[in-house]
């Protein structure tokens, strides 16, 4: 069994209205890969978002109280807590630099999302400028996947992803927040192991799992490797749903 992760060449500076499907099936040409089914892209957040128009400049926010309150308390440009307040259903901690909140789709993670990393670059130098998620990262990959399908002939699988931190290690991870056409969850209860006993309590975050493998071929800085082709995922394709992989709020230790 084997996994091969290789980052598509020649993925141009995404622009606001640029067909990412187009642009990746170029791209596939361009490396001499031809799509098989199984196969799966995965993405990173910001080409997604870039080609949905999900740029916004801080200068054109009017922060709310409720905003200045969270600015003060996270020594955070208040613009910006307008804009976390936008994108969130809940702020769940504060401190100095540092804002975690349970996005509107569901998972927890900081500054709900918002990046000024690889984006002033692109807007003449304006350090205003910052980028927000995807409205709805699953529906874009959904759309992606169609038309790379419709385009190739093969089934394949597409997957949206973007670096969170966690409760409780170090560092941030490749996440999966938008998926179609690949499992989110596999579950492996009452599956035996080496020795006869049946898994209890066993089920794989296949799809974060490959989505921490495909960061580390995509990078965090200047790479320029948004997206990524993957042959050999070990477990058959289906229709997957991120709601999969949110822990509901009853099973959360950690709130």
């Amino acid at each position: 069994m084997t996994l091969t992760l290789t980052p598509l060449p020649a993925i141009p500076l995404i622009r606001p209205g640029d067909n990412l499907a187009d642009i990746l099936v170029r791209s596939l040409e361009k490396s001499g890969l031809a799509l098989q089914n199984q196969d799966i892209l995965v993405l990173a957040q910001k080409i997604v978002s870039k080609s949905e128009n999900r740029l916004v400049n801080l200068s054109t926010i009017m922060p709310t109280q409720s905003a200045l309150e969270l600015s003060s308390r996270s020594e955070k440009d208040a613009r910006l807590c307008e804009l976390i307040l936008q994108e969130s259903r809940e702020v769940l901690r504060v401190r100095p630099g540092t804002i975690i909140v349970e996005h509107r789709l569901g998972f927890v993670c900081a500054n709900a999302g918002i990046d000024h990393s690889n984006v002033a670059g692109e807007t003449q130098g304006d350090e205003d400028w910052v980028l927000l998620l995807p409205e709805d990262p699953s529906r874009s990959a959904a759309n992606i996947r169609c038309q790379i399908e419709t385009a190739t002939g093969k089934r394949i699988g597409v997957m949206v992803i973007d670096s969170h931190g966690r409760a409780w290690r170090l560092g941030v991870v490749g996440t999966c927040i938008g998926l179609s056409g690949i499992p989110a969850l596999v579950d492996m209860r009452g599956k035996p192991d080496l020795f006869g006993f049946n898994l209890r309590i066993t089920t794989i975050g296949a799809a974060d799992e490959l989505a921490a493998a495909a960061s580390l071929m995509m990078g965090q800085a200047a790479e320029g490797m948004p997206a990524i082709h993957v042959r050999g995922f070990p477990y058959p394709l289906r229709e997957g749903h991120l709601a999969e992989l949110v822990r509901p709020k009853e099973q959360d230790l950690f709130r």
